[in-house]
């Protein structure tokens, strides 16, 4: 056998201690009244982790400067020093330092010196993890796997014991035990028994499981301007599914993306169960029972909406300014009730763009469809061609943020103007799918993914289409982190237009490069088919662009980066144009702002780009 010592030393003990001991000395030095103070240095020997721990906790460090320490007070700290920091160090896994600490006060200012050791850590010897309860109550229902739990422990046999590791373990467990079928689950004991002399700390961890829990039905509180069906179109949760967090965290999150709630709140009304549990207790002491009566089955918990209803109308106004389309006026109105359905409306003026519209939104279905119709009209003035588009669509999109899918039915007319020619009218009749794909640490400030756009499309049919057409446009952007500092973007651009002729189909459905968010070096839409004096749209494009970030003092940032890209009517025409620079970043709480100076190799000058945000 070997001496045992069993450690309980919860991650704010060591705190306590030195705090009493501080309060102590404080009492002392206030008792020596107005004693002149003495100036001392402390210089820590010790490994890097250790030294940051103990200037950080240590008295000797933490009363230095202060105008009540003398020099009988300085050598009492110096004297209680070392069991501080063995009390210290022992929270990072090292039960059996050496420690020493001494005065010099042979010159005119003292230095105190102390010199850590902290001798070998004591390690993981063993998890000793105890199930309780866990008993599925439905046929064919998979208990809890002790082995697979184990496997899951964050503080595995041979890692360094660590108090703030250890507290975390025992926390990380019991929250993937009550995320799913069993929410009262509780750590009925706990302990970890250190042996010193061997290095081996020996852990034992027992949870209980309590009751399985089922989700019951839904109650929903603070609904009162709009229908009911906002809120039930949403859930997805069927009375008598297992009890599942990620389950109403989901539920949650569709709700909130509704623009109907200011506030939402999505629980298993708890409280439900435990009244029902008080009741029982109840009749069990009419009755004369010493305890009521075990439950046969899961354990039912109603689904609890708690919202917050936004102001059925609200109005914006907003200014803006970009590199690409000028300065920028909005006018926004939004009324979450025109019978029965949502109405957004938009008024938007910028320099070389105008447009209004208006959608109106149904709730979102059961099975998560969201559909809308809408008409609107836009003003283009761009490079020489000054385009008037007015159209009326029919959407349904559905998904989530991170797979997002639409089917969009337009019917769309549109004047056409290049001067000095006479302006030209399309019709056209297109249907379009599109599909995103996003794999991101972060939607709005994004460091490390994906995002992966496409779209297929095109007026297919003779019916109030003067040139039939089928496009296809891919878009791609990564984000890939390199080192601790640098972040690498990459992005790219396919597009392409099938046609008998370009005539006939509507400029918004070809291509064009260059701006902001394309080709930097060029101007907005620059980059494209000449026609006259203008440049207008083409049947193909491709860009790229590779960037490199590096977060010298985040969220401050500088770049450096490379584009190419063109567009054009035939495959063989697409030539790139390059265009490279600098750039500085800031991440700001809206999202990433970005200021470049590039310069394009084709028309040689230099541009200034701004834009705010990660849009895809």
């Amino acid at each position: 056998m070997f001496p045992e010592r069993s450690i309980t030393c919860p991650s704010p003990a060591p705190r306590l201690v030195l705090g009493i001991g501080a309060l102590l000395f404080a009492s002392a030095a206030a008792a020596q009244g107005n004693t002149q103070g003495i100036d001392y240095t402390v210089r820590i020997d010790a490994p890097r982790r250790l030294e940051e721990l103990l200037e950080d906790n240590l008295d000797l460090v933490r009363w230095r400067g202060n105008s009540r320490v003398d020099l009988e007070q300085l050598q009492r700290l110096v004297k209680e020093a070392p069991e501080q920091v063995k009390t210290l160090v022992a929270t990072e896994g090292y039960y059996s330092p050496t420690v020493s600490a001494g005065l010099d006060t042979s010159g005119s200012r003292p230095v105190a010196r102390v010199i850590v050791d902290p001798g070998e850590p004591v390690l993981v010897g063993d998890v000793d993890l105890v199930l309780r309860g866990f008993v599925p109550f439905d046929k064919g229902a998979a208990p809890f796997d002790a082995n697979a739990l184990r496997q899951r422990w964050s503080l595995p046999v041979g890692a360094r014991f660590v108090q703030g590791d250890w507290e975390a373990a025992k926390r990380a467990l019991l929250r993937d035990v009550a995320q799913t079928r069993f929410p009262r689950a509780q750590l009925v004991e706990t302990s970890a028994t250190v042996d010193p002399d061997e290095h081996r700390a020996l852990l034992r961890v027992v949870i209980d499981s309590g009751p399985e829990m089922r989700f019951g039905e839904l109650r929903i509180r603070g609904l009162k301007r709009y229908p009911r069906n906002v809120i039930t179109n949403l859930n997805q949760i069927k009375p008598g599914d297992e009890y599942s967090e990620a389950a109403l965290q989901a539920f949650q999150s569709r709700l909130q993306d509704t623009g109907y709630f200011s506030s939402v709140e999505v629980s298993a009304d708890m409280r439900a169960v435990l009244n029902a549990e008080l009741e029982d207790l109840k009749d069990g002491d009419e009755d004369g029972a010493s305890s009521p009566q075990t439950p046969v089955g899961p354990t039912v918990l109603p689904v609890l909406v708690r919202v917050t209803e936004n102001k059925r109308k609200n109005v914006e106004v907003g200014v803006g300014f970009s590199t690409d389309t000028g300065g920028r006026a909005q006018l926004s109105y939004d009324d979450l009730n025109v019978l029965g359905k949502r109405m957004k409306s938009d008024i938007l003026y910028e320099q070389k763009r105008q447009t209004a519209r208006v959608d109106f939104y149904w709730p979102t279905t059961p099975k998560g469809y969201n559909d809308s119709v809408g008409a609107g009209i836009e003003r283009n003035d761009v490079r020489g061609e000054i385009t008037t588009l007015a159209t009326v669509a029919a959407r349904r999109s559905w998904g989530t943020p991170l797979l997002e899918r639409s089917l969009t039915l337009e019917a769309l007319t549109e004047e056409r103007e290049v001067p000095p020619a006479p302006s030209t009218r399309t019709r056209s009749l297109p249907l379009t799918y599109s599909i995103t794909r996003r794999k991101l640490d972060s939607l709005i400030q994004p460091t490390n993914g994906y995002v992966l756009s496409g779209q297929l499309g095109g007026a297919l049919l003779p019916i109030l289409t003067d040139e039939k057409f089928l496009r296809l446009y891919l878009r791609g952007q990564a984000f890939k982190p390199l080192g601790e500092t640098g972040t690498l973007v990459l992005r790219g651009e396919f597009g392409a237009v099938a046609s008998k002729e370009k005539l006939g189909v509507p400029s918004t459905f070809l291509f064009r490069a260059g701006g902001d968010q394309s080709v930097r070096g060029y101007g907005y839409r620059e980059l494209g088919v000449r026609e006259g004096e203008a440049i207008v749209g083409g049947k193909y494009l491709l860009t790229a662009s590779a960037e490199y970030q590096y977060w010298f003092r985040p969220p401050w940032g500088v770049a450096v980066f490379y584009d190419a890209g063109n567009a054009a009517d035939k495959v063989g025409d697409l030539k790139p144009k390059s265009g490279y620079g600098v750039g500085a970043r800031w991440r700001s709480p809206v999202g990433p702002i970005n200021v470049d100076l590039a310069y394009g190799h084709a028309v040689r000058k230099a541009r200034l780009h701004f834009s705010l945000g990660f849009t895809f």
